[in-house]
């Protein structure tokens, strides 16, 4: 029987966990995220075929995904 995910849910506020994102983003990004690494849960985004990432608003508008094990 398939056990349901622990999803963090759409329109909550959340936090990128900074060290399990820095070796994968650009150094852009990682500047806007030590300045403030939150933001809002918009939406699902299927990865792999068998994992589920996060779509985020960040504060400054721009949006994007993260794995769901690298927010706080």
């Amino acid at each position: 029987m398939p056990q349901s995910a622990n999803l963090t849910r759409i329109g909550s506020r959340t936090k990128v966990n900074l060290e399990r994102v820095r070796d994968r983003i650009p150094p852009n990004l990682i500047q806007k995220l030590i300045k403030d690494p939150s933001g809002k849960v918009l939406d699902y985004k299927m990865t792999d075929g068998t994992g589920i990432g996060v779509v985020l608003e960040l504060n400054d508008g721009s949006k994007r995904w993260f794995f769901e094990d690298e927010l706080l």
